[in-house]
């Protein structure tokens, strides 16, 4: 089991990470008491099916309860892949982050938040002298910590997304939660040969009057490439999930064959691909 334990001053980036690790596939937990997570551990090593990553937040927020870490630690380090995080940021930017949220610190009671970013830092000075890893957030955007975690966390060669490939009919309207947008009106329309028309893109008969055009030759030599060079960028951003949708007129015949050619042409060996064709048993008067 791959374990890390995330620390560190609030305010310094720690909920980004949170989202990034359950990007990854990690079981994340916010705020856990130090008292609960050997039971937690014990009970995940025993799940079915058994979870592999686990991401547990401890931070001052749990104050009352850090008597008992320092003995957690000892148990997590023995009990898998074990490692720290500790996230930082100097004193003026974790101030400002305050001030922009007009938010106080959440263990600030009467004090002013000069005066507990002072205790808290005294607080946390053990667990980050155990960090395997420091991270300072002063000067890093967020999309910056994303990329970092990522690099740091992701085997290079296991990084993957999942592709989620969409045919629909614009008469339907757009599809909404699409990254990626493709309109296919200007292929050949096969609702027009009566031969076609009642039967779908995922028909041999419709698929080859569609990809036997010119048209669509030329248009996969370019939008297949395209795919091609943008995937492992998205990859390496820290997406994990693009949706490229596909659209014609009625979502029943062009896009659904070049839905189905376009997910099927890309490297399965690499990514997650999925096909669905929203519109394609509704009345497609038109195509």
């Amino acid at each position: 089991m791959r374990i890390l334990l995330l620390t560190g001053m609030l305010a310094s980036g720690k909920s980004i990470a949170l989202r990034v690790l359950q990007d990854l596939g990690y079981y994340c937990i916010d705020n856990l008491p130090p008292a609960l997570i050997k039971p937690f551990i014990e009970i995940a090593k025993n799940s079915t099916p058994q979870i592999e990553n686990v991401a547990i937040v401890v931070d001052m927020r749990g104050e009352a309860f850090f008597s008992s870490l320092n003995e957690s630690i000892e148990f997590l380090s023995n009990a898998g892949d074990f490692t720290v995080f500790f996230f930082d940021a100097n004193d003026e930017v974790l101030i400002g982050r305050y001030k922009l949220q007009r938010r106080k610190h959440l263990r600030a009671g009467s004090e002013r938040i000069e005066e507990t970013i002072l205790r808290e830092r005294a607080f946390l000075e053990p667990l980050k002298g155990l960090a395997d890893y420091v991270i300072d957030t002063s000067e890093t955007t967020d999309k910056q910590l994303t990329e970092k975690l990522v690099t740091l966390l992701s085997d290079p060669g296991q990084l993957s997304i999942e592709l989620i490939f969409v045919s629909f009919g614009f008469k339907y309207g757009i599809l909404r939660d699409a990254d990626i947008v493709m309109d296919v009106r200007f292929l050949p329309n096969p609702y027009y040969d009566e031969d076609l028309r009642n039967l779908s893109g995922t028909d041999e008969k419709v698929a080859a009057f569609v990809l036997s055009d010119q048209k669509t030759t030329d248009f996969l030599s370019h939008f297949m490439p395209m795919l091609e060079f943008l995937v492992p960028h998205f990859v390496t951003e820290g997406k994990r999930q693009l949706v490229v949708g596909i659209g014609c007129s009625g979502g029943r015949h062009r896009s659904v064959a070049i839905t189905e050619y376009v997910a099927t042409s890309m490297d399965h060996s690499k990514n997650k691909i999925q096909i669905r064709h929203r519109d394609i048993s509704k009345d497609n008067y038109g195509d």
